[in-house]
């Protein structure tokens, strides 16, 4: 049996035991990883997804997190002096070996999910995500049936000098500086522990939010906030 799986926007043809390099996902050396983005099961009885086969999954082990073959870049203005620029780039990479295919099941696996650079593009098609949609229409009902006249919650009414007094600092995180301070602060975002208690969704829409795809696990904001919520505490 082998399956044609999605990732990082590639694509790959994988058998067990295969061992991939694949574009950088949030998980350790160790780690059982599942990814949910399967295009076709193939074998005896071949199945094509439309675009995704519905419940199948490949469960894959990390081996390492390593780095691509170096790109060299050069740029040269024409007609102007000494104006010139070389730049190396080495892409982050996951080497993981392809452990098992389900056919389905995926849901009941109880696997970590591959989360990678595009979380919220994976999120969009399903996978992880696919009980967001559900959650949006009763959003809206309770919007819709709550009275104009209801005052805003006392969170939202505080000012916003009395929201930075009471926040964590989170410009201890790697990555974050005083705007993305801000942003997270404006989203409601005020702590270390409810960075720490995030879930998969939850990282995606924020990814959204901060038009950083792929910055939070990229960066291990969930991991760094809960060893600073357990300093404070």
């Amino acid at each position: 049996m082998f399956a044609v799986l999605k990732t990082g926007g590639k694509q790959y043809k994988v058998q067990a035991g295969d061992v991939l390099r694949v574009e950088r996902i949030a998980a350790e050396a160790g780690e059982k990883v599942q990814f949910n983005e399967i295009l076709m099961i193939g074998g005896d009885k071949p199945v094509l997804g439309a675009p995704l086969v519905k419940d199948a999954a490949v469960l894959a082990e990390v081996i390492d997190e390593i780095k691509a073959d170096k790109v060299i870049t050069f740029w040269k203005r024409r007609r102007k002096h000494s104006s010139k620029r070389t730049r190396g780039h080495r892409q982050k990479l996951t080497l993981v070996r392809v452990t098992d295919i389900l056919a389905s099941g995926a849901e009941k696996s109880g696997v970590k999910i591959a989360i990678g650079t595009h979380a919220a593009r994976v999120a969009a098609h399903g996978g992880e995500a696919a009980a967001r949609p559900a959650a949006k229409p009763a959003k809206a009902a309770a919007a819709k049936a709550e009275p104009k006249a209801e005052p805003k919650p006392a969170a939202k009414a505080a000012p916003k000098a009395a929201a930075k007094a009471a926040a964590d600092d989170l410009k201890r995180l790697s990555g974050v500086g005083p705007a993305l301070e801000k942003k997270l602060i404006e989203a409601g975002v005020t702590s270390f522990a409810q960075i720490a208690a995030w879930s998969e969704a939850d990282i995606a829409e924020f990814d959204e939010k901060l038009s950083f795809k792929g910055r939070i696990a990229r960066e291990g904001w969930v991991e760094q906030a809960k060893k600073l919520a357990a300093e404070k505490e």
